[in-house]
């Protein structure tokens, strides 16, 4: 596909061009919310211990960088829209997987090979191809403002997600058991995948001759992704210390939040998140990417610290809040940069190329911080996890600050 094929100058087309992408983003993003939440409160209801919670979704974070590996490494051999209809195979495959076994072993070994997602983001084998089709359907004045939506439908699905974590109690209500009503839950994720597989198939093949040209190996824009991509693993494993199933279990065993407690702060936790994305490329149209993505983190940083210290559930869930409303901005303005500042036929390595140390760093942090939590030290994850986000932020800011995307280069020549 070359540039010119696939940024459709009409609007209407490029905005029909995006539009399968943001329904499954929704669609699989619903059930992450869901799942997280729940998942935690399942394994316990298997028997399973904190250290296990934290193993499995160490797991399943391990098996996303694996799997966004390989498709950086496929790149132009393989059709995006052929990879993402097996990625939404294997979330049904997941769905039921889940829903039959009860072994940890066998668990964190469906963990790795599937698509369950522990965290609040969005990490897994979908993002860098969905992320690099956006940025070729989209001029580059559009390329922040679709991120910021294809976030907004995430985060905004996922809040809703986590809002149905109430489910389960309602089904126990209704005379279902409780370990039956949480295994509805990993059925409805199979059900979710299947709906992602027709949404993809919306998607217009790719033919090989376009891959070759809109898909290449990193080359002149290397430097960049290796620094990018070592500052994005210490974010990404200082994330995985407070990934959101922990943070779940944290407010469960603090605060004996029921799942539908549990979940109703975390569908208020992600409406803050999606609203912001909006707000955040807005902002970095003034300020510009980098800063929107530094000066934004830092403050959310501090507020996941201080709620470790917070002297009631009160103060405790309004920081976390307040965190929830400031930690997610740089999510589109992160993603758009990394689009900016490579070549076009680099995008897709790009995408996989940051998203698989990010992911690698991620898969170690739940095992680490679920072996902490289980010895006693429940918040030390987590403010490790602010102290630790501080540091990258500044890092970030000061290898990056001159390198600026075209539309900034653009708007600072401008008279």
């Amino acid at each position: 596909m070359t540039e010119a094929a696939a940024a459709p100058r009409n609007a209407a087309a490029w905005r029909r061009a995006i539009r399968p992408v943001l329904w499954a983003r929704g669609l699989r993003d619903f059930g992450d919310g869901l799942v997280a939440v729940v998942l935690p409160a399942y394994l316990v209801a298997l028997g399973h211990g904190a250290g296990e919670v934290g193993a499995i979704a160490s797991s399943a974070l391990l098996g996303s960088a694996l799997m966004t590996l390989g498709v950086g490494v496929l790149g132009a051999r393989a059709d995006p829209r052929v990879l993402l209809l097996a990625a939404a195979a294997l979330m049904v495959g997941t769905g039921l997987g889940f829903a039959a076994v009860a072994g940890f072993a066998l668990l964190a070994a469906i963990a790795l090979v599937g698509t369950i997602n522990p965290s609040a983001g969005s990490v897994s084998v979908f993002a860098p191809l969905e992320q690099a089709m956006l940025t070729s359907a989209a001029p580059d004045a559009r390329r922040t403002g679709v991120f910021a939506q294809y976030s907004l439908v995430g985060s905004l699905a996922a809040a809703t997600g986590a809002l149905a974590a109430a489910g389960p109690d309602a089904l126990v209500r209704l005379g279902l058991g409780g370990l039956d009503a949480m295994r509805a839950v990993f059925l409805l994720y199979a059900a979710l995948g299947l709906a992602c597989l027709l949404a993809y198939r919306a998607l217009e093949p790719v033919p090989p001759e376009a891959r070759r040209v809109s898909h290449a190996p990193l080359g002149p824009s290397r430097g960049i992704v290796v620094k990018l991509a070592a500052l994005f693993s210490v974010d990404s494993f200082a994330g995985g210390l407070a990934a959101q199933a922990l943070l779940a279990l944290w407010l469960f065993e603090r605060f004996d939040l029921s799942l539908a407690q549990a979940g109703l702060f975390f569908f208020w936790s992600g409406v803050l998140s999606a609203f912001s994305f909006p707000v955040a490329a807005w902002l970095a149209g003034r300020i510009g990417l980098i800063n929107t993505m530094v000066f934004t983190h830092i403050p959310s940083s501090l507020c996941l610290i201080a709620a470790m210290f917070a002297p009631g559930i009160g103060w405790a869930l309004g920081l976390l809040l307040l965190r929830a409303a400031l930690s997610q901005m740089d999510v589109p303005t992160r993603t758009s940069y990394v689009m900016a500042v490579v070549t076009p036929p680099e995008r897709t390595a790009a995408a996989s190329f940051t998203a698989v140390p990010r992911s690698l760093a991620a898969a170690a942090g739940p095992a680490i911080a679920g072996a902490v939590f289980a010895a006693g030290w429940q918040t030390a994850p987590f403010i490790v996890c602010g102290a630790l986000k501080i540091a990258y932020d500044l890092a970030l800011l000061w290898a990056f600050r001159h390198i600026r995307p075209p539309e900034e280069r653009q708007a600072g020549a401008a008279p």
